[in-house]
């Protein structure tokens, strides 16, 4: 198996983050998740937030006690749901140079676009060989990795990845707080 590496260059950034919010604004606001229930009938994040309000909250706090302003932080996908102004007041909050692997519940064009204001880089994926995987916003086929071995990907909430190269850093498998890329090299690699 071939194994990640950690050589980027670390001039660069100070920090390099991943995290898939999935709903939140990140499904922040999206009351109705809060009511999502898992293939065992359980709810996975009613349970645990009181409110919409204390999820976003709680997601904020997790993310900038973490992320510094100088960090470079690739969020993948689906970043809110609801109407740009909320999203403006959470985006506005979070530490970072943010990245963002565009989800299925991303629009990312228009006229005053928040996540093209927020976001200093769009991708639909990114190959980072450096680190051995590709981060997408869904899990891909093996066949479609590009010559590394790992996808990093968000999507599927608290599933399990489809197999050991897939790796899903979707809140619900991160206690709703960003993984910084050592943490999934020392885990996986």
């Amino acid at each position: 198996m071939n194994q990640l590496n950690n050589s980027y260059n670390r001039k660069e950034v100070s920090a390099l983050w991943l995290i898939y919010l999935s709903y939140l604004i990140l499904t922040f606001n999206h009351e109705n998740i809060l009511k999502f229930t898992g293939s065992d009938g359980k709810k996975f994040r009613g349970d645990i937030f009181d409110d919409v309000n204390h999820m976003n909250e709680t997601m904020i706090d997790n993310w900038n006690r973490l992320v510094k302003p100088e960090d470079k932080i690739y969020h993948l996908g689906d970043v809110y749901f609801g109407n740009q102004q909320e999203a403006e007041k959470i985006l506005s909050r979070l530490n970072g140079k943010k990245r963002l692997i565009v989800g299925n519940h991303d629009t990312i064009y228009g006229k005053g676009n928040v996540l093209q204001k927020h976001f200093q880089k769009i991708y639909m994926w990114r190959l980072f060989k450096e680190f051995n995987m590709c981060l997408t916003h869904v899990p891909i086929h093996e066949s479609s990795f590009r010559k590394v071995s790992y996808n990093v990907h968000g999507h599927i909430h608290e599933k399990k990845s489809p197999t050991e190269k897939h790796i899903c850093v979707c809140v619900e498998h991160t206690n709703y707080t960003p993984v910084n890329i050592e943490e999934v090299i020392k885990k996986y690699g």
